[in-house]
């Protein structure tokens, strides 16, 4: 008992010396994973811990594990995450979702890169081909499970998935990687580090890649047009700098753009041909003080969307100030307060912009109890202020721009607490309460008017009286490593409720009746509430030999209530008992020397059902299997051959018969490292 207490203190004081002089940004997470043998993260509490003692439910996916995966692109490495779900609609496009309630453009999933929100605030999601992010230069990614809005931040729903770039500061990346592969498949990505001087370094990255769209066979009613239909192809670049101010402060500044072009499922389950163009510019600024270490950050990102007929222009500015101290050897304290700003031009009518901001304070503490018991508590108060600015089209049944002047508060809150019964089991209990505050689109920056005047046709358009839906979590998790067999296995019950679920528009159902003057207007509506409840287990461990494997499967079964108003939610498109396929497993292989490495992947998912029109159609269960050869030429140069979806030419894998089938894909890499 005095050795384990002992060992247990040690860790603590080594991961204190680290939180004394690093945050989230600029710790050395190359050192820190020397030093304790795993992954390390700030992101729960600010302070570096232990990825197994975080006091939520994450997974970290390191470097290695990006590299040994073959995947191209990061949906397919999220995929085979226990718990994670992905609808593969296109060539170009995936949507991501945790443990069910995935959608086309799922607004619930909160993704970052290096703090800055990365998903796309006009439909609130993530367009993955246009992350301005090579995978060569991401050092880890931390996908959460549940809402952790308290601690990760606004709109962190369902869950949240943090993307780690290795620091310039740090890290010494350059990389060369070229790839050409079936279907017309070409990848070129280069990272270089740069040391101007002792005190500013820099890291330069650049991309592009191309292929041919999966095969259109759809035929008769519905059929996919050949105008609905674009390669998808994108080119990103992107800087990182960090310059050392003083021996206690340190600046960093990132700039990105992405320009791309795709085969696109919009959320009402039809394909269109999309483009898009994003920028960025973020600067972070960290200072150990007496006060603590402060961090002041501030970001802008602009959106530049294009869909035939209609073009979303969208500015979101973010500045935040937070403080992470101690108090005493137990206490950890990080207190933060963030503003933005959000605006976007309505489209298709081109003649008005929604806009709120949002100011949100927030506090987390973690105490270490003992050695062996710490517990975090998090709460974050956002206050959205909505508005909107200029004229309507003639036949709206709305024209009064008061109708927006409304503030939406409410307040997030984390609960975790971590438990080591015994050198090899631990215990995690964790609450959370999350806010999936309605996108801007959703609260009036989609506005469609009709080619006829009024009253003939019907008007499609936001809803300025929309609630957020709420999402509480309850968890319990048990580890228990093995030593004896090098393996590693675990057990976790969840159950979660959704308070409010969005409904879409639909054109069946009239939500304001026309006029003599006015048009019928289909808009956005609250339309239920949701249950949900699962199980995950998981196993991994190592063999003599350089033999490695994992295995999980998550089932989750998901009931939901309409509203007594609310005739049918299959036609709002969140029906997400029948859209929620109740298994999805994985299993993984691999072996690797000096020269060869060998890894396999096989990714199953249950029947589920998904929408073609007003309708839901089955999908069967499918398996896709993935997997990489690769041999070392010489010391830092690597020749691959990866594959995926192995197992058939074509495969339904988001929609039925209806949609585009996913293809066997096989690519030829070459990797140069130095």
């Amino acid at each position: 008992m005095k050795t384990t207490l002992f060992a247990g203190a040690s860790v603590g004081l080594c991961l204190l010396a680290f939180a004394g002089a690093a945050n989230a940004q600029s710790i050395d997470y190359g050192a820190m994973e020397q030093l304790f043998n795993e992954p390390v993260t700030t992101s729960a509490t600010g302070s570096p811990q232990r990825s197994t003692e975080v006091p939520v439910d994450m997974t970290i996916i390191s470097a290695a594990d990006i590299k040994r995966s073959g995947a191209n692109d990061l949906p397919t490495i999220l995929s085979r995450v226990a718990g994670v779900d992905v609808l593969n609609f296109a060539a170009g496009q995936s949507d991501v979702g945790i443990r069910g309630y995935n959608q086309a453009r799922s607004p619930r999933l909160l993704v970052l890169i290096n703090g800055r929100q990365v998903y796309l605030d006009h439909f609130g999601y993530t367009d993955w081909a246009s992350l301005p992010i090579q995978l060569s230069e991401i050092r880890q990614i931390e996908v959460v499970r549940g809402p952790n809005s308290a601690i990760f931040g606004f709109n962190a729903v369902s869950g949240v998935v943090n993307i780690i770039t290795f620091n310039p500061k740090f890290d010494d990346t350059n990389v060369i990687e070229l790839k050409a592969g079936t279907n017309s498949s070409t990848s070129v990505s280069v990272v270089k580090t740069l040391r101007l001087g002792e005190r500013l370094s820099v890291r330069l990255s650049g991309g592009f890649d191309h292929e041919d769209e999966w095969k259109n066979t759809t035929r008769g009613t519905g059929a996919i047009l050949a105008s609905q239909i674009h390669n998808p192809s994108t080119a990103r670049a992107n800087i990182d700098a960090v310059a050392q101010l003083t021996d206690k402060a340190t600046l960093r500044v990132e700039g990105s753009m992405s320009n791309g072009a795709s085969t696109q499922v919009i959320s009402t389950f039809a394909y269109a041909a999309h483009r898009v163009k994003t920028d960025s510019i973020k600067a972070t600024l960290n200072a150990d003080t007496k006060f603590g270490l402060l961090q002041a950050q501030a970001y802008h990102n602009g959106l530049d969307a294009l869909t035939p007929g209609r073009r979303y222009l969208n500015d979101i500015s973010v500045y935040s100030l937070e403080d992470l101290f101690k108090i005493g050897a137990a206490h950890t304290v990080r207190v933060g307060l963030e503003y933005r700003d959000n605006q976007l031009d309505t489209a298709s009518y081109a003649g008005a912009k929604v806009s709120y901001t949002v100011l949100a304070p927030s506090a987390m503490w973690n105490w270490v109890v003992t050695p062996k018991l710490s517990v975090t508590a998090a709460v974050r108060l956002d206050k959205l202020s909505l508005k909107r600015t200029g004229t309507f089209p003639t036949g709206a049944s709305q024209t009064n721009n008061g109708l927006w002047n409304r503030d939406i508060t409410e307040t997030s809150a984390n609960l975790g607490a971590v438990y080591k019964v015994t050198d090899k089991d631990m215990v995690r209990a964790t609450f959370a309460r999350g806010v999936q505050a309605p996108t801007l689109l959703e609260l009036g920056g989609l506005l469609i008017p009709p080619a006829t005047p009024a009253p003939s046709g019907g008007l499609i358009t936001g809803n300025p009286l929309l609630d957020p839906a709420i999402v509480t979590n309850y968890e319990l998790a048990y580890d228990r490593n093995l030593p004896s067999l090098k393996a590693k296995v675990g057990v976790k019950v969840f159950a979660q409720k959704t308070q409010d679920v969005k409904g879409q528009f639909n054109a069946s159902i009239v939500d304001i009746a026309p006029t003599a003057s006015t048009w019928a207007t289909f808009t956005y509506k609250n339309v239920s509430d949701s249950k949900m409840k699962g199980v995950e287990l998981s196993a991994s461990g190592k063999l003599d030999g350089g033999f490695h494997w994992s295995a999980d499967t998550t089932y989750t079964d998901v009931k939901d209530t309409p509203f007594t108003t609310v005739s049918t939610i299959v036609l709002r498109k969140v029906n997400f008992a029948a859209t929620s396929p109740k298994y999805r497993s994985n299993l993984a292989a691999g072996w690797a020397n000096d020269k060869w490495a060998v890894d396999g992947y096989a990714h199953f998912v249950s029947k589920f059902s998904s929408y073609n029109g007003n309708v839901l159609e089955p999908v069967k269960g499918y398996t896709t299997v993935g997997g990489r050869v690769a041999y070392t030429i010489a010391k830092g140069t690597d020749i691959a051959l990866n594959g995926q979806n192995l197992l058939n030419d074509r495969q339904s894998q988001a929609k039925g018969l209806t949609g585009l089938q996913a293809e066997r894909r096989a690519m030829l890499s070459l990797t140069k490292t130095w």
